[in-house]
């Protein structure tokens, strides 16, 4: 099954490549090429970008920021991203438009239900930036909420892992990797693939999630071909 329209869940940490910090334009055009190759299967596609690579509210809170205020410089490092990713998708020959939750219009366009799902229509790759708009909630929050705004067949979350693990695989050898998973189990054994407002978001609207390692190339044009690949995470078994 080939999905119609997909989101698309880049981590923060993956466009600061080898460093991971700052932005690394060597991945940024490797990411463009993945999306380009799914582009050519005439699927829509929307993109959530984090901005851990820039800015991280918590890690601002925890050194004594108020976490409002470090929340919301999180969203700015966002945008930078997704600007960052149009130019590297338009250099690819993909037409793009960045659409924020916080108004500023000379760089982007505001977040509107209605025009983001005609630019898809048109064949333009939106990609959503500044979270929610609101603090306290992550960027996964923001793509599991789009997702249902935007009537998208499924979340594509590419990550540095190619899948879900028990444990964290970098630090224990003995990981078992999940072929699939539902919500319910995420939410009980505690795994920290994304947290539980989005998990709970996702399994209330039925949207299925696939998780991957975005930097195996072809890896993000297979799942959203509906090709086995990663952990899927679906409401039910």
């Amino acid at each position: 099954m080939t999905y119609k329209r997909i989101l698309l869940k880049l981590s923060g940490e993956i466009f600061g490549g080898k460093l991971k910090y700052g932005l690394d334009p060597e991945v940024f055009d490797e990411i463009a090429k993945e999306i380009q190759k799914v582009r050519k299967h005439n699927i829509q596609i929307a993109v959530v970008v984090g901005g851990g690579n820039i800015f991280r509210g918590l890690a601002g809170s925890s050194a004594g920021m108020d976490r409002a205020t470090g929340d919301y410089m999180g969203m700015l490092a966002t945008v930078i991203n997704a600007l960052a990713l149009q130019d590297s998708l338009e250099r690819a020959g993909v037409y793009a438009r960045v659409m924020t939750a916080i108004e500023m219009r000379q760089v982007a366009e505001p977040f509107i239900r209605r025009r983001a799902i005609r630019h898809m229509q048109k064949g333009r790759v939106v990609i959503l930036a500044a979270g929610t708009g609101n603090p306290y909630f992550s960027t996964d929050t923001t793509a599991s909420l789009r997702a249902a705004e935007l009537d998208v067949n499924v979340i594509i979350k590419a990550t540095k892992v190619d899948g879900i693990y028990d444990k964290d695989p970098m630090k224990y050898k003995n990981a078992r990797k999940f072929s699939k998973l539902t919500y319910m189990e995420i939410l009980n054994r505690g795994l920290r693939v994304m947290d539980s407002t989005a998990a709970s978001l996702c399994m209330d609207n039925d949207i299925p999630m696939v998780v991957l390692d975005l930097m195996k190339k072809g890896n993000v044009e297979k799942a959203a071909l509906g090709k086995k690949v990663g952990t899927s995470v679906t409401k039910n078994k």
